[in-house]
């Protein structure tokens, strides 16, 4: 209490000052998490800035599941985000405004069971931060506690969600920007999201010039789709780079930005289709996945044991089924 006394009566340029070093997350971890921290595993926000220092790119894929996750901590992906796309890309809805914060909170969870390495980052979803500061803080802080996420990303760069940034910042949260961009936006994204504390900052669907023109300016990474190859870093979401376009607006179009660098879902179909053809001709499941075997002998009690319950017919398909399995054939083949 005597420290937020004493805070109070510093000049509102001090006051500001020490908000943002005290705002930030420590540099050597990050805040929350799903498995214990160790350098030598979860990429933090330090290891983050260096890579930014020394002009590296910096690696974040969109993904929404356990098993994708898992794909990204084996290729060492830097930043894995639980996006509000969701709503199109799994959940199958025209635009992202129906999912909630509970269905988000499933996926980032499910996401947080996959990554030991990636920092970990959950979309704020419509309508779960707009009505108050302490709403936004609220939600931020839930995506963190019960979603297992690392920090959290907020879109747009009006006064209200600058706001609602900083707040969930000087809770101790570290906040991604997102943004699309005009040039004569840059000066004001500049100052605005610096201000409120965020340790990075999407820009979506920009021409290139003007994403290397914020690059330039601002101080904290830039995180390029469809920005051209000026910034950062890249994202993609983990089902347009693999070529799975099952939602809606992409099922036969990939974003003009996104490069297909595997057409799983022509894998897929074809996987299925043969999966199909084989069940429908009886070739699936045959002896070799078909691991569960009886001694001759079993099989021959078995038999026995059918035929004195009377239950010929099923005694019938059960020596079928071991003639077509290789399993044994019955010695006595007399029936009854």
């Amino acid at each position: 209490m005597a420290f937020l006394t004493k805070l109070s009566k510093i000049s509102p340029l001090a006051r500001v000052c020490l908000s943002r070093c005290m705002s930030h997350v420590p540099e050597n971890t990050v805040y929350g998490g799903p498995t214990p921290q160790t350098a030598d595993r979860r990429v933090t926000l330090n290891q983050l800035k260096q890579k930014y220092k020394k002009g590296e790119p910096i690696t974040f894929v969109t993904a929404y599941d356990y098993p994708s996750t898992v794909h990204l901590d084996i290729t060492g992906i830097d930043i894995c985000l639980v996006g509000d796309s969701a709503s199109m890309v799994v959940h199958g809805h025209d635009t992202t405004l129906p999912i909630s914060l509970e269905e988000m909170l499933v996926h980032c969870r499910a996401v947080a069971r996959g990554a030991k390495r990636p920092l970990l980052v959950g979309d704020l979803p419509f309508g779960t931060y707009e009505t108050s500061t302490s709403q936004a803080v609220d939600t931020a802080v839930k995506v963190l506690r019960e979603g297992g996420m690392d920090a959290i990303k907020l879109e747009g760069a009006s006064p209200s969600r600058i706001t609602a940034a900083k707040a969930i910042v000087e809770a101790g949260i570290a906040v991604i920007g997102h943004v699309g961009l005009t040039p004569q936006a840059i000066s004001r994204l500049q100052m605005a999201l610096q201000e409120a504390g965020c340790f990075s900052v999407v820009l979506e669907c920009v021409p290139a010039p003007v994403a290397a023109a914020a690059t330039s300016a601002l101080r904290i990474p830039t995180i390029g789709i469809g920005a051209g190859p000026c910034c950062s870093g890249q994202v993609l979401v983990y089902h347009d780079l693999l070529g799975m376009l099952q939602h809606p607006h992409h099922a036969k179009v990939t974003p003009e930005f996104c490069k297909q660098y595997a057409c799983v879902g022509d894998v897929i179909k074809k996987a299925l289709s043969e999966y199909k053809e084989e069940v429908n001709n009886g070739s699936f499941p045959g002896p070799s996945h078909t691991p569960y075997k009886m001694n001759p002998d079993d099989v021959n009690g078995f038999f026995k044991e059918l035929e004195k319950l009377g239950l010929n017919k099923a005694a019938s398909a059960a020596t079928t089924a071991a003639e077509k399995m290789n399993t044994t054939q019955r010695p006595d083949t007399e029936r009854k």
